[in-house]
This record gives structure tokens, sequence and C-alpha cells, in this order.
């Protein structure tokens, strides 16, 4: 277990390297900076001999010798929208990245001096993960009780000296977020000590020959990279030896196919694109999953080539994989009811692929014809599919239908109609947005869908009994049946035009 201690310069408690430091020491020596976050000395300090602590006289003596990199080690942080509130806002789960704010500095195990400006009220913190967990020897890796999630340190952070304890040698982040972060000042911050491993970002100009020169004198086994809408902290090691010279292309890659992801949901068009990101990691437990803290993907060989190859991830199960676990985290609650889960984001993996050039699953599976066979020809829901392709045949089509029919933007239209309409259900009650999901496709498109959906087996009544990370047991009803075709019957939409259960690609 990590441990930390965080002290302030109002109460400081003296420990090992920095036993000379006295409050009143400290103190004296603040006021021989330019400001708080003591980046600069002032006018005529030329010398280090008036200073009465070991730590402020050890950054005034690197200042001296213009060995301090303030580009890293003193910045100033912005505060991003909460990652909760997002996901409340737009309907989606909380997956959106918890260290948006990389600082490019690499703390070794010890003590570790971080000094905070004015933080005018904010809260603020340092997160240090653990990047390099592993199960513990004689684990199955799948089976690890610790999980398979990014465990760290979180510490708080106050205005003045913090004397932080790392135990284990990790990349720093600053954590500052707030829901008025439009108007919420930033933040300075100052690492007295640290190493400098900097970190890529497209987003400031930065080319593939800083991408070279970061990895050739990174000190940390990771580095952290950012674009506009993905942040990744990968091992050196792969990215070396897969992505040489290409970070802007890997970056960039990954931001249009989460654009791809931000138009087809209809955010581009209703201006609803985030400032957060989503963050890409390793882990050594699975091949890819999603949780709480982004995307994570198995730390080998076989799965960093796919995922840090900028021409792998574009293509084929790469293209896929980041595509559908990106999608659990764009993932609107509204269209995961239970048995879904596994389904709705794929919609998100299927318009990559074909946006990206890539053969269609659904296509190459024969899903279409499958799925008609199975659901349609047997009157069955299509939620008695065990298969989840064949569940996601009907979500598809009308894409497909409309996209091609006057609705260029279908699913956007539709996913803004549940944001702004849907209900809030849990459990055995989220076969509820089974329904409401059937009302907005047909009010954004205007259109009476009752016999496409009837031939799918959403208007199916009885109940279901299935499970999907957790236990459904799902009655669905005459009355929810009638309602929902009585409320498409009284907006008198027109019919389609032709039968949208054959659609095929």
């Amino acid at each position: 277990m990590n441990k930390f201690l965080i002290l302030t310069l109002t109460a400081i408690s003296l420990g090992s390297v920095f036993a000379a430091n006295t409050q009143q020491g400290l103190e004296a020596d603040m006021k021989l900076f330019k400001d708080s976050t003591c980046t600069a000395l002032k006018d005529g300090v030329n010398s280090t001999q008036q200073f009465q602590s070991d730590a402020l006289k050890a950054l005034a003596d690197k200042i001296l010798a213009n060995q301090f990199q303030p580009a890293y080690l003193s910045a100033e942080y912005e505060a991003y929208p909460t990652p909760q509130v997002i996901g409340q806002t737009l309907r989606l789960g909380d997956g959106f990245s918890k260290y948006e704010n990389m600082t490019g500095v690499y703390l070794d195990k010890g003590e570790h001096i971080v000094i905070v400006g004015k933080t005018q009220g904010r809260e603020i913190k340092l997160l240090l993960p653990n990047l390099t967990r592993k199960p513990a020897p004689g684990i199955e890796p799948t089976k690890d009780p610790n999980g398979w999630g990014l465990h760290k340190v979180v510490v708080p952070l106050h205005e003045g000296v913090n004397i932080v304890q790392v135990e284990t040698p990790t990349n720093a982040y600053i954590s500052y977020f707030a829901d008025d972060y439009d108007k919420a000042p930033k933040i300075p911050v100052t690492f007295v000590t640290g190493k400098v491993n900097g970190y890529f970002d497209t987003t400031r100009g930065d080319t593939n020959k800083d991408w070279d020169k970061l990895l050739d004198h990174a000190v940390s086994p990771f580095m952290d990279a950012r674009g506009k809408h993905i942040q990744v902290a990968y091992p050196v090691e792969f990215l070396k030896k897969f992505a040489s010279g290409k970070g802007e292309e890997l970056i960039n890659a990954y931001d249009r196919l989460i654009g791809i992801q931000y138009e087809l949901m209809g955010l581009v068009k209703y201006n609803k694109v985030p400032k957060n990101r989503v963050l890409a990691r390793t882990n050594y437990n699975y091949y890819m999953f999603r949780d709480g803290d982004g995307v994570a993907y198995l730390g080998n060989n076989g799965t960093m080539r796919m995922v840090t190859d900028p021409a792998a991830v574009v293509k084929g199960d790469p293209c896929w994989g980041f595509s559908h676990e990106v999608g659990h985290v764009m993932q609107m609650r509204p269209m995961t009811w239970g048995g879904m889960t596994e389904v709705s984001n794929n919609i998100f993996s299927l318009q990559a692929a074909a946006l990206m050039g890539n053969g269609s699953r659904l296509k190459d599976q024969n899903s279409f014809a499958k799925a008609r066979e199975e659901i349609i020809g047997k009157g069955i829901s299509y939620l008695h599919s065990p298969d989840v392709f064949n569940r996601l045949v009907p979500l598809w089509q009308l894409h497909l239908y409309f996209t091609k029919n006057g609705y260029p933007d279908f699913y956007g239209d539709v996913m803004e109609y549940l944001r702004n309409n849907a209900g809030q259900y849990q459990g055995n009650d989220t076969i509820k947005y089974q329904f409401e999901f059937i009302k907005a496709c047909c009010a954004a498109t205007k259109t009476d869908l009752t016999d496409f959906f009837d031939k799918w087996g959403f208007f199916w009544t009885g109940n279901i009994t299935l499970n999907d990370y957790a236990k459904y047991n799902f009655n669905i009803t005459k009355e929810m049946v009638d309602e929902t075709k009585k409320w498409i019957a009284d907006q008198g939409f027109k019919k389609p035009a032709a039968d949208i259960t054959l659609t095929d690609e």
C-alpha cells in the first residue's frame, strides 16, 4: 500500500533529507523569491549564503546555475469539467480521464517538495498512479484479488510547501476539476524536486521531432501524450519500437477515432463535445477493457503493437477494439438497457470501421441474414438472441437506411432526443429505455417505425431473464407496448418507403 505525508508551510514536520528546514527558515527563504511559486529569485539575490533551509537553498542553486526548467517543473494548471457531471449531462457513464493535467514530472521513491501558489479557495490534488502494477507472483492475472484497475495515491495539495512521500516511482498528475471550470483560475504549481520527463501534446504544435526527443530522453518507463480528444500513458519501450517518428500520426489516429464517435453522437452538431479527454493506458491483467479511468490494453508486445503503431490503430481488430472500448465510455445510458451493454457501443465500432476503410463485421459474419432467421423468423424478441451481433443488426439497419434517406445525422438526432427527454431508470426498470429509444427513432425521423420494431421483437410481451454484467428480469407488459404504439400513431408520422428489416450492407 502506498503511503504519503503532506505538510503545509504553516505546519512543517522536519524529516530525513530536509532536516535543516525549519518553519522560520522556510518562511524567510520564501521572501528571497519573486513570488510564492519560487521560480525566480529576487533581484540582488546572487548567492545562496543567506538561505536557511536546505530545500529552498537547493532550488536557488539550480536557478542560479540555470539548471531549473520551469516549462515542466513549474506550470499553471487549468480546471477541467468534472467527469461525473459530463456523464450526467450527456447521459453517459463516468469514463473520462481523471488525469487531465499531466505535469511531465517523474517522481522517484522518497520525499518530494511541491509548492502551490494561490488557489483562491479551489481544491487541487496530486495524483500518483501505479502504472506498473502487476499481479503478485503466482496469481492468475484475470483473477487478481486487487482487480484490474489503475491504483493511485491521492494527495491533497495546499497553498505553500507540501512535502510528499512517494513509495512507488511514477509520473505525476494534477487533479483540478470544477463545475464552473470556465471561470476557475489557473493554479501555479512548482515541483522543487522530481525529474523532467516531459509530455507530447499535438494541441500545442508538438512534432515528430519533439516526440523522438522525448522518447530518447525519457526518465520514466512511461510517456504521457495527448491530442484534442485522447490522452495516453504507454510504455516508452513500445513507443520506441512501434511509433518511432510517428507521434503525430498516433495521436491523430486516436483523435480521429474518437471524433467519429462525437460526430455519430451528435455532439459536434449540437456543440456539446466535451473538453475532457479519454485516457488510454496499459494494464497487466486482461487484453483490453474499459473502466472508470478510461480504456486499458495489456502491456505485452502483441497488444502494444496494435495500439501504438499508427498504421495498425485504424485497421481491423485494433480499430474495432479501440472503438468498442471507447464506445463503452460514450455509450448512452438510455440506449443501454439490460442485454445491450455489448451491443449499443458497437454502433461506434461499425461506424469507425466504415469511415476508416475497413470491412463490416456484420456483413462479413452474415449477421443480417442470421438475425432475420433467428429473430424475425421465430417471432421472438431480439433480446432472446444470445448473439450480441444479432441484437446489433436492427440498430445498424436504422443507421444504414436513414443516413441514405434524408437523415445523415440519424443517431446524433436520436441521441440528442434521448439526452433531452429520456427518464432515469435502474435495474429491471431499464427496459423502459427500450420504448424511449423507439420513440426517439420515430421522432428524429418523423417516421412511423411500428412495423420495423414489431418484426424485431421490440414489442414482444412477457418475461425475459438475462445476464449482462448483472441479472435482469424484465416484465414487458401489453400496457407498455400499447402506450408506445399509441404515442407513435398520435404523431401522424408517415410509414417508411421500404421494409427496413431487409436492409443489408
